[in-house]
């Protein structure tokens, strides 16, 4: 049996991810210049056969820089000491990714400002208007 990701009602099998493990940044000494502990988590959305062409157009329209211009996401997860916890921060990284093109954004409604609105904002700048009219001084004499 194949681990699977599974957001929703999507799966994901372990084949269509691509793991490579990078020596991580940062503060550590030693440990950090001789393990590598970092996960570079890709996964191909453009070509993915596991996701539903509405989750994936939403997914690649977003403009997100983790996404390439091949519609390649490219996770990289080094926040934990330990490869096995970076490597599954990825993996629930990816999940909440993909959790968030499930939904579909609401049209918006177009709306047009009240008479109230109008008016108040009218009478704002009339308000503004007449203290900078104010402030320039005419009498020099």
């Amino acid at each position: 049996m194949t681990a699977m990701i599974e957001v929703g009602a999507i799966r994901i099998p372990e084949s269509e991810l691509v793991e490579r493990f990078v020596r991580s940044a940062g503060p550590g000494g030693q440990n950090v210049n001789k393990v590598a502990t970092a996960v570079e988590l890709r996964f191909d959305i453009a070509s993915s056969p596991s996701l539903p062409e509405p989750v994936r157009e939403r997914l690649l329209t977003r403009r997100d820089r983790r996404v390439t211009g091949d519609g390649v996401l490219v996770l990289s997860a080094q926040r934990f000491r330990t490869q096995d916890r970076n490597r599954q921060d990825a993996r629930e990284r990816l999940a909440h990714f993909i959790e968030s093109g499930l939904h579909a954004p609401k049209k918006r409604v177009a709306t047009k400002p009240t008479r109230g609105s109008k008016e108040r904002r009218l009478a704002g700048k009339r308000e503004r208007s007449t203290i900078k009219q104010g402030r320039t001084g005419r009498d020099w004499d």
